[in-house]
């Protein structure tokens, strides 16, 4: 039975124990397609509301993976990237979030 609530860096340690040799042969630009692939699939399952919690739950773990592996890559260690968020938003620093709504991209209906 696999370990349900991993700290980000067992995941991480994880993730690069089952993946990163072939992720490494692959290269981050390679990995980095496989990446955007599954961020692609992630939004086609949120685009067409998917109601399926279990293809939702397998969908954020492939990104969450992927993510992972292109972080181990690069020599980045995930708890430092979470930490930008631990207090807060990292620009107003507030919980909730106090900056001003920004656009960037328009929902569809």
């Amino acid at each position: 039975m696999p370990h349900t609530d991993p700290s980000l860096s067992e995941f991480q340690s994880v993730i690069d124990a089952t993946f990163g040799e072939k992720d490494r042969r692959r290269g981050v630009a390679g990995t980095f397609m496989w990446f955007t692939e599954e961020v692609g699939e992630l939004a086609r399952a949120l685009k067409r509301g998917d109601h399926d919690r279990e293809n939702l739950v397998t969908e954020f773990g492939d990104v969450l993976a992927w993510l992972n592996t292109l972080a181990s890559m690069s020599g980045v260690d995930m708890r430092e990237a979470a930490a930008r968020y631990t207090a807060g938003c990292p620009r107003c620093h507030r919980i909730p979030c106090a900056c001003e709504e920004r656009t960037r991209f328009v929902q569809q209906s």
